[in-house]
């Protein structure tokens, strides 16, 4: 199954922190933060404004970025969770 967000939004699939583990003892996942970096999955066309021209989305298919911790929406895809946010819940590009 394909997903293709609509208009300005953008579907992500956050990356894994690396499980740093000092003094031998092991977070449980339940204590764990949500990683803040994530993978561009699939982008919208852009924003329409209200003039009706289409502003491209900058960021594209591939790149790394930064979200806030509790942004957008989770969803399930084929027993991957991924999240939805719209391109101004994202915080930066990764280079």
């Amino acid at each position: 199954m394909k997903v293709i967000p609509l208009h300005d939004r953008v579907l992500l699939k956050r990356l894994e922190e690396q499980e740093v583990k000092k003094g031998g003892i092991i977070i449980p996942d339940t204590a764990k933060e949500k990683p803040q970096e994530a993978k561009v999955i699939e982008v919208g066309k852009g924003r329409v404004t209200e003039e009706g021209k289409v502003i491209p989305l900058e960021v594209k298919k591939g790149d790394k970025v930064l979200i806030g911790k509790f942004s957008g929406t989770e969803v399930t895809i084929g027993d991957v969770e991924h999240i939805i946010v719209r391109e101004e819940e994202i915080l930066a590009k990764i280079t």
